[in-house]
């Protein structure tokens, strides 16, 4: 009987283990619309990962690159995750976005542990999500 218990018990701390680097990366995904939300380009940059950083050395010129470039993720109507999937030390999470115009869009987030061992953006693809049918 101990040993179920033990099984059981280390399965599920594996199952948790699993979740944690999404849970962190959706956190951290979250965290930065917040910011865009706000224009609180500190908050949003420090995010980025380090070769989003040597890029876009400059806070302001990254956030205004996150506006041109982005804008349905700077500025989601609504948003909610999506698929995840954790490859190593990186994770890849879908954000399904209603954007303020109409326009349905998936953003796939690209996040990666950093040497201090967070997770850190490193990259965004907009992808326009085909309509549904006409209700």
């Amino acid at each position: 009987m101990r040993a179920v218990a033990v099984a059981l018990y280390v399965a599920l701390a594996s199952a948790a283990f699993a979740d944690e680097p999404v849970d962190t990366a959706k956190s951290i995904i979250r965290a930065q619309i917040e910011a865009f939300l706000e224009d609180d380009a500190d908050t949003a940059y420090s995010f980025a990962s380090p070769a989003i950083r040597a890029k876009f050395p400059d806070k302001q010129i990254f956030l205004e690159m996150v506006k041109r470039s982005y804008q349905h993720l700077y500025r989601p109507g609504h948003f909610a995750f999506g698929r995840s999937k954790v490859v190593g030390e990186e994770v890849i999470q879908e954000v399904l976005i209603s954007g303020w115009d109409g326009k349905d869009w998936t953003a796939i987030y690209d996040l990666v542990r950093d040497p201090d061992g967070s997770y850190k953006v490193n990259g965004v693809i907009m992808v326009q999500t085909a309509p549904g049918p006409e209700l």
